[in-house]
């Protein structure tokens, strides 16, 4: 069936009835809003409002708080600490008697500001603590009692805070005397609630003979008095009392009152007293903790379920520490029952109809459901430390299982809070994190991104811990246990890229940086680098883009294949520096500032310093705005006089920028970029004292880079090598059998006569075969910012060399002898594929005039050590 068609009468008509009858309706809500602009102030009153111009601050804040409304009152004592700053003299004088009047009768909000206004006077330290103590003092006293909650607490913390600065003999006189008659129980719950914090807050300023003569005797009244909530405040006062007081006392008066408090008949008073008993555990010697407080500790655990769900939830809240402080005393029985309630409270509410009875109203289910993922949160936040109570080797008998149901909760904060420890767990866990890859995989691919930005927080590590398996295990065995790793690294990006938080898609991109020291280049290559391109060129935000372009060059840096890192550079060439979108453009300049970040200045020269110059015509005002904030980093990449040439195609460009730019803001950073580059000091081939660390880390750039060069060589030579030697060995058996034996023993003996010629190549395959073991190893290896694996990676060349028995003398006559064949060698190891052969997409620029583009060119001094250390192990052959 198909809908009728829509009446003609019923269909929109812009005729000029139609558009009469709008007019009408709009005049209706003109009408309307009328009433409501009238209902601002009247002249009357803004004229009442109106302060002369012509009077000081002074004047004016006394006429505001004598003839002024509330709001402007409000506004001058908010506007105290200024007042004092500027004029405390006249402010005590004239202001502060006037703030006491109004205070008797303002508002709540005008205490609160009042609270806070001179919470700040004090902290800002404007005036003397004695004049403080003199002026603000009893005003603070005279509000502690407000009726108000909001007020009182505000004034309280005022009070507090002023106790940390005031001399003792005041707090003694002004606070601590009248506490007395403050904390007798013919006064209000309120008076003898705020005498209970004030008592806590006092142990600190004073010694212990003055506190167990003076607080002791009005903290054991409050102890007992007649209201739950003065017992139960008083009972979370008892720990910092205990702090003041020492050891002893606290075990023969604080300790007695806890025991007290832990049997009153009000839930809110045990609660106290068992937080209080486990933050004072450190306190108590090996015989109170199990004598004493265990009993306790047992006893409220095996209430806590027939109790109210909050008992649950700081039950839950405070086990690991619990369990922490009590390690030791426990028997196994003991331990055993510890843990078992530990792992019940982890599924609380997920069983038996979710914990809940057919009698309860919804109303009543919901707020149940809330209380027991609490506590399942909090014994997710508990999990590392019940790890260490159970011992890492137990784990997966002991807590694997609930490790799995916590990651599988199906509540997010559960599942958040045992994201977050994650790393945590790993670490504990060591040489058994192989025990947990599967949750890894389960919380990548967690539908809420909340978990996964819990998770990604500390991604790295905890891949470089799955990936090492622990520090006591096999380096061989990385990652060949966890195939899905890959799969769930992608989804968790698109999952990201496909929603708002673009934070989290941002931050877990720059954490994929890590990637290099976990999985393999070609890895790499095929799963992530597309991705990157595609981010760069259609993501909407910025931030996001950036480090997708960071986290490309960090791919490309540690890229092992020639012809994929050519491939990588072409593309940002073609599509990013010559793309036809200009935000592409703008993209490709972010990433040529990463590169120079990133990579070595020879590495930038070659490949890139020709595409970034040529963006000096670029149609587009802000890619020519951004390219001239990058001339002086561009610049920084050259180095005199290997780079002179391309210092003067650098000064051309800038010249014509010059004298041919016609956008007014572009001509004006140009100007400013000029006389940058004129201030400017280049760097120079040798190594130069204001630079050195500059030079010197370039340089180990360098030479990670030519190592690259020459690992994918040898990686390519025993690739060669394995295929003949598989040919040969057939060949060589076909023969064998074919062979007489005594023709085989003639044979052998004449080819095993000794001589130089039959020595050298056994020599040179084992240096192939040592150079290619640290090939292979070196893709396992973690590269870090400061790039000290490199270093490691010469010395140990370096120390097989000196290892030799041929003294430095011949090694010195070789080196001199053999630096040319090398140097050979090298350069053709290090050819471009004939498929990516130099052409005008891919340009390459040389250190020198009339030199070739070859990558060891640059490097040729840092390469020569390496030479030497191989010839001379030659010569040792």
């Amino acid at each position: 069936m198909h809908p009728p068609p829509p009446d003609a009468g019923v269909a929109m008509d812009f005729g000029q009835n139609s558009l009469f009858g709008y007019m009408e309706d709009l005049q209706e809500l003109t009408i309307i809003e009328r009433p409501v602009r009238r209902s601002l102030k009247t002249p009357e009153e803004i004229e009442r409002l109106t302060v002369d111009e012509d009077l000081s601050d002074i004047d004016r804040a006394v006429y505001l708080l004598s003839a002024g409304q509330d709001i402007q009152g409000a506004s001058v004592i908010a506007n105290l600490p200024f007042l004092m700053r500027q004029n405390p003299t006249e402010t005590l004088r004239r202001v502060l008697p006037k703030v006491r009047e109004v205070l008797h009768v303002a508002s709540v909000e005008m205490q609160i500001t009042a609270a806070v206004s001179f919470l700040t006077i004090l902290q800002e330290e404007s005036m003397s603590v004695h004049t403080f103590a003199h002026s603000f003092l009893q005003v603070i006293l005279l509000h502690l009692e407000h009726r108000d909650t909001g007020v009182s607490n505000a004034w309280l913390e005022t009070l507090l805070s002023a106790v940390d600065l005031l001399p003792k003999e005041t707090l003694r006189h002004e606070i601590l005397n009248p506490l007395v008659s403050k904390a007798q129980l013919s006064q209000t719950v309120q008076s003898r609630l705020v005498s209970c914090k004030i008592l806590g807050k006092l142990t600190n300023k004073f010694d212990a003979h003055s506190i167990k003569r003076e607080i002791l005797p009005l903290v054991k009244s409050l102890c007992q008095d007649v209201e739950y909530e003065v017992r139960s405040c008083m009972c979370r006062q008892l720990e910092n009392i205990a702090q003041g007081i020492g050891t002893e006392l606290t075990k023969n008066v604080v300790l007695p009152e806890l025991i007290e408090l832990s049997r009153d008949e009000s839930g809110s008073v045990r609660l106290a007293a068992f937080e209080t008993l486990v933050n004072m555990l450190d306190m108590f010697d090996t015989d109170d903790r199990s004598q004493t407080i265990l009993p306790l500790v047992k006893s409220f655990c095996e209430k806590s379920f027939k109790a109210d769900e909050s008992i649950l939830i700081s039950l839950s809240f405070h086990l690991g520490k619990l369990c922490h402080g009590l390690y030791g005393i426990f028997t196994p029985d003991q331990h055993l029952r510890f843990l078992e309630f530990y792992k019940k409270l982890c599924t609380l509410g997920l069983q038996q109809e979710n914990g809940h009875n057919e009698s309860q109203i919804p109303s009543q289910i919901v707020e149940q459901e809330k209380k027991y993922t609490s506590v399942r949160k909090n014994c997710a936040y508990n999990f590392p430390a019940m790890i260490v109570f159970v011992d890492p080797k137990n784990f997966h008998m002991e807590l694997y299982s609930t490790f799995f149901c916590l990651c599988h909760d199906p509540e997010v904060p559960v599942r958040y809070t045992i994201a977050i420890c994650f790393y945590e767990v790993s670490k504990l866990l060591n040489s058994g994190v192989h025990l947990i890859h599967k949750e890894l995989i389960t919380l990548l691919q967690d539908e809420s991104l909340e978990v996964l930005d819990a998770l990604i927080n500390h991604l790295p590590e905890i891949l470089e811990l799955m990936s090492t398996g622990g520090e006591n295990s096999v380096q061989e065995n990385k990652f060949s246990s966890l195939p899905d790793l890959i799969p769930a690294l992608t989804a968790a990006e698109q999952r990201a890229a496909g929603s708002l938080k673009w934070r989290t898609h941002e931050k877990l991109l720059q954490k994929y940086t890590c990637l290099p020291h976990i999985i393999s280049s070609d890895q790499i290559y095929y799963r992530f680098i597309q991705r990157m391109f595609t981010i760069m060129m259609t993501n909407n935000v910025l931030p996001v883009q950036r480090a997708a372009a960071r986290t490309l060059c960090i791919f490309l840096r540690y890229n092992r294949k020639q012809e994929q890192r050519h491939e990588v550079i072409q593309k940002l060439i073609e599509q990013l520096g010559q793309g036809k979108s200009y935000w592409n453009r703008l993209r490709f300049l972010d990433t040529c500032e990463f590169i120079i970040e990133i990579f070595s200045r020879s590495f930038f020269c070659k490949y890139f310093f020709l595409p970034v110059i040529e963006l000096t015509h670029d149609p587009v005002a802000n890619v020519r705005m951004k390219l001239c904030y990058l001339l002086p980093k561009v610049k920084s990449a050259l180095k005199i006089p290997a780079d002179m040439h391309l210092l003067q195609q650098l000064e051309m460009c800038v010249r014509k920028l010059l004298c041919q730019e016609k956008d007014k803001d572009v001509l004006a950073i140009v100007k400013k970029t000029v006389l940058e580059l004129d201030r400017m000091e280049m760097s120079m081939d040798m190594f130069q004292k204001k630079n050195y660390e500059t030079d010197l880390l370039d340089q180990e750039k360098e030479r990670e880079e030519l190592l690259f060069l020459e690992m994918e060589q040898l990686e390519k030579e025993k690739h060669q090598n394995d295929g003949r030697l598989t040919s040969d060995k057939g060949f060589e058996k076909k023969r064998r059998d074919s062979r007489t034996p005594t023709q085989s023993l003639s044979k052998n003996a004449a080819i095993s006569v000794p001589g130089p010629s039959s020595s050298t190549p056994s020599t040179s395959k084992e240096i192939k075969k040592s150079k290619l073991t640290r090939s292979q190893s070196f893709n396992n290896q973690a590269f870090h910012a400061k790039y000290g694996a490199l270093d490691k990676c010469v010395s140990k060349s370096s120390t097989l060399a000196h290892s030799s028995s041929v003294s430095g003398l011949v090694r010195t006559a070789m080196l001199s002898l053999t630096d040319d064949s090398f140097r050979t060698r090298n350069t053709s190891s290090v050819s471009v594929p004939a498929n990516f052969s130099p052409n005008p997409v891919l340009p390459s620029t040389s250190r020198g005039p009339g030199n070739t583009a070859d990558p060891k060119s640059s490097g040729s001094k840092d390469a020569q050590p390496r030479k030497a250390t191989l010839k001379s192990r030659k010569s040792n052959s």
